[in-house]
C-alpha cells in the first residue's frame, strides 16, 4: 500500500511537485495487489490534489491497477485520519512525500494509530540528484515543522 500525500495545488492542472509525488508513488509500488492511495482535499484551488493526480497517474502515467482517492483532508494530519480507513488492510504501509513531509506523516500516523505504524516501511521517494537545488529549503522547513511534532 502506497499514500501519497498531495501539495497545495493551486488551479485545474497539476503541478510539479505533485506530479513528481505520483511518479515516486507509482515506483513505490510493489506486487500485482498493490494498492496507490491519493490524499489531498480542495487547499488551494476548486479541484481536490487527490483527484488531480489520479488523473496525472491514469492519463499521463498510463497507471491501471487498484486505486482510491481520499479528496477531503486539508492538513498532514487530516491526510493521515481520512486515510486510515483506507489502509487498514494493508501488510505493509509506505507514506510518500519529501522526505521531511513524510516523516511527519508517519509521525502521525505512530500518534494516532500504532497498529497500522508498526507496518510502515520505506518507499522509494528519495532518489540523488532529485530536487537538488530545492532540497535545502525544504529540509529548514521540514526540520521546523518535526520540531513542532516533537516538542508536543
Amino acid at each position: 500500500m502506497v499514500v501519497v500525500l498531495g501539495y497545495r495545488n493551486r488551479g485545474n492542472r497539476i503541478n510539479a511537485v505533485n506530479r513528481w509525488r505520483v511518479r515516486a508513488g507509482l515506483r513505490s509500488l510493489d506486487g500485482a495487489q498493490a494498492r496507490l492511495v491519493l490524499s489531498g482535499g480542495p487547499v488551494g484551488g476548486a479541484r481536490p490534489e487527490a483527484e488531480l493526480m489520479a488523473d496525472y497517474a491514469r492519463r499521463r502515467r498510463g497507471y491501471r491497477g487498484r486505486l482510491c482517492v481520499e479528496t477531503e483532508s486539508t492538513t498532514t494530519w487530516e491526510n493521515i485520519r481520512n486515510v486510515i480507513p483506507l489502509i487498514e488492510d494493508a501488510d505493509r504501509i509506505k507514506i510518500v512525500s519529501h522526505s521531511l513531509h513524510a516523516e511527519k506523516a508517519r509521525a502521525y500516523l505512530w500518534r494516532q494509530r500504532p497498529d497500522l505504524a508498526a507496518r510502515l516501511v520505506r518507499a522509494r521517494d528519495y532518489r540523488p540528484g532529485e530536487w537538488l537545488l530545492a532540497k535545502p529549503a525544504l529540509a529548514l522547513l521540514g526540520r521546523r515543522n518535526l520540531r513542532r511534532i516533537t516538542s508536543t
